[in-house]
């Protein structure tokens, strides 16, 4: 290649690389811009909910719940000692036969299969106990053992601790929307004083989420019968609660 043609193909590149350089970026005045943010506060559960529960066997339905009827009402007055501040409620009071195994070998085609007669009645109810008191938790439970058995323990967020969160974590999400706005603004080439904040979705009605989403441990009691002698204290651990939310904002700029 001569150097003419030489110098001509270089002068070429270099116009077409300072062009590229040169270009301008696209528009953004008036895009609208849909704004995705997430909030998160965590919090050590301060309530739990205790369910008790008492089941006897016998013969006699009467007799059953008799005692059924007997335990519920000294286990509820041991709670109401240990813890008077707690929230108690009754509940599933259930009564059913129980009835015998059916033979191994199946009765002939000939005889009419008698009626069952159940061998006895099982008789139960639950008592429901919702406390803050946690640090005295395992002594009232421990107390109530006695006469009843812990069905289930679950650990969650007093309702005052519940609505100091969830105004944490709306300024939480809230914080987050502008800090993403913010990076957009400057990914876009613009000033964050030039987006305007049209629409804030907290309710998540489209695909941007819904309700707060919690999370809290479970503990799972198992049956225990009545002793005499002092019951040890269960062991518990509370945890704590995630509390998170979604919003969607949109964002116009000028």
């Amino acid at each position: 290649m001569s150097l003419p043609k030489l110098f001509l193909a270089a002068s070429l590149v270099a116009a077409a690389h300072a062009g590229a350089q040169t270009a301008p970026a696209p528009g953004t005045s008036g895009t609208m811009v849909i704004v995705p943010a997430n909030g998160e506060v965590r919090h050590a559960n301060d309530q739990a909910t205790v369910t008790f529960a008492v089941e006897e066997f016998d013969k006699d339905k009467a007799a059953a719940a008799a005692r059924v009827n007997r335990k519920m009402k000294e286990g509820t007055e041991i709670v109401r000692r240990a813890d008077p501040k707690a929230e108690l409620k009754t509940q599933g009071y259930y009564t059913y036969p129980v009835y015998p195994e059916p033979p191994l070998q199946p009765l002939p085609a000939s005889r009419t299969p008698a009626r069952p007669v159940p061998d006895g009645w099982r008789v139960g109810q639950y008592l429901e106990v919702k406390t803050t008191n946690l640090a005295a938790l395992p002594k009232t439970a421990a107390a109530a053992q006695k006469v009843l058995q812990i069905n289930g323990v679950s650990f969650g967020l007093a309702p005052a601790t519940e609505k100091l969160l969830d105004d944490r974590r709306i300024l939480e999400t809230y914080r987050n929307l502008n800090e993403r706005i913010a990076s957009i603004a400057r990914a876009m080439g613009r000033q964050s004083a030039d987006a305007v904040l049209e629409t804030v979705d907290f309710e998540g009605s489209g695909n941007y989420g819904g309700r707060p989403e919690m999370q809290s441990a479970m503990v799972s009691g198992a049956r225990m019968k009545a002793a005499d002698q002092e019951m040890p204290e269960p062991s518990f651990e509370p945890g704590e609660t995630t509390l998170q939310m979604r919003l969607v904002g949109k964002v116009k700029f000028k």
